[in-house]
């Protein structure tokens, strides 16, 4: 479902899924595992359980829809598309009011607010999560593939980095809005 009811049923799903600290099963780890690189699952292993859950049914929705097509780089990149978010420190429920406090105005000064410290410094580090991933993923030696995603998936089509074939960028965002 499209529009303001779809992504509020989204965020919704999200919020209440964010709340279980349950990691992802032994299977999905596995899996997990074979597909990243070394550095690559360092950062994993950063990442909130809720997170990694989320993470492996946005991978697990592309590999589906992908088959073959659906390259370790392109699994990567919906693997770790939010690694970013390592870096705000906020849980669920500061993150619920970072997305609804990010606002344009708010995230123009996102990149001021991401050097302060406290709860701003945090907010910033939130809704900058795509160019901090991005920044984590390359010292991390991914793929540019992967990188792009992370720093591509909140912006619009139009604005993807080139490094993302647009019909892939296509099925990882309709896997990570389900």
């Amino acid at each position: 479902m499209k529009g303001p009811l779809g992504q509020g049923l989204h965020l919704a799903r999200r919020f209440f899924g964010s709340l279980s600290r349950a990691e992802p099963g032994p299977a999905d780890t596995a899996w997990v595992e074979g597909v990243l690189l070394p550095g690559e699952r360092g950062l994993w292993a950063r990442m909130s359980a809720p997170d990694r859950r989320h993470a492996v049914g946005v991978a697990r929705a592309v590999q589906a829809e992908m088959g073959p097509a659906a390259t370790r780089p392109v699994l990567a990149a919906a693997l770790l598309h939010d690694v970013g978010k390592v870096d705000s420190g906020l849980g669920t429920l500061a993150r619920v009011l970072a997305t609804v406090a990010g606002r344009p105005a708010v995230r123009r000064r996102s990149a001021e607010l991401a050097g302060r410290g406290g709860p701003l410094g945090r907010l910033g580090r939130y809704l900058r999560h795509p160019e901090i991933g991005g920044d984590l993923l390359r010292a991390a030696g991914s793929d540019s593939l992967t990188r792009a995603w992370s720093e591509s998936h909140h912006r619009p089509e139009e604005r993807w980095d080139p490094a993302v074939p647009v019909e892939t960028g296509r099925v990882l965002k309709a896997a990570d809005d389900d």
